[in-house]
Order: structure tokens, then sequence, then C-alpha cells
């Protein structure tokens, strides 16, 4: 075993296409997990316990293998070389891309935009409007 310390980008891409997976043994609520995608970016599955965002990212038994229980990580970890690298890549793609993500980050923009506005197509919002005598509306 060798200490490596911190990586820097080249330093960590050559890292991760050459490990049998990235260990992720995490104990907290991640709330998203970049280090997830970029060790599937580079054809590394994810070694990981079910926590935070974990099963969110990774595609248990495509792109990774997701433990219930940390005793379960020394056996997973023996079967991520049974996963295809190129599956890893090709999820990350499709899933984590820069032009996907900002796809997304817009259609949620332009969800909460219309909502505002009161144009939302995906979650119509009834609102009642008070009608007085002879039938004209009233602002609510």
């Amino acid at each position: 075993m060798e200490w490596i310390g911190e990586a820097d980008g080249p330093t960590k891409k050559e890292l991760l296409a050459k490990a049998r997976c990235l260990l992720l043994p995490i104990r907290w609520e991640e709330p998203f997990g970049l280090v997830m995608v970029e060790a599937m970016a580079c054809g590394t599955p994810v070694v990981a316990l079910r926590r935070g965002s974990v099963p969110e990212v990774v595609a248990d038994g495509v792109t990774g293998i997701i433990c219930d229980d940390p005793a379960e990580l020394p056996r997973a970890i023996g079967r991520a070389g049974e996963l295809s690298p190129a599956s890893c890549r090709r999820r990350a793609r499709q899933r984590f891309d820069v032009a996907v993500l900002a796809a997304g980050y817009e259609r949620v923009y332009r969800e909460l935009l219309d909502r505002a506005a009161g144009r939302s197509r995906l979650h119509p919002v009834l609102v009642q409007v008070p009608v007085e005598a002879g039938g004209r509306s009233r602002p609510a």
C-alpha cells in the first residue's frame, strides 16, 4: 500500500482509471458525492454504503455495489472487478454529463418560473377565486 495524499486532476484520473473500485464507506447523509461520478466517468465502479445520495448516483450491480453493512464491503470490493468499466463510463455520461445536468437544471428553473407565473404544466395548482354576487370575480 502506498499513501498518495491529495491528488491533482490528472493524477486523480490516472489513479481512478487504474483502481479496481472506489471505496466509499460513507457514514453520513452525503447530498451528492461528486467523487462517485468522477470514478464512474473513469470506468471505475463504486463500492459504497447505502447512505445519502449513494443509491441515486450508483446503479447497484451496474456502476458499483451498494452495501448495507460495513462488514459487506470486503466481499463487494472483490466483486467490483466483475463490473464493466464501459458501463460505468456510459452511465456517468448519460446521467451526469455537463450538458445533461445543465438541461436538467434549466428544466427545473423553467418549471419554477412557470409556477410563479401561474403557467405550471407539471403540477397544476387550483386557486379558489371568490365570486361576488352577479358573477364577477374579485381579487382573492
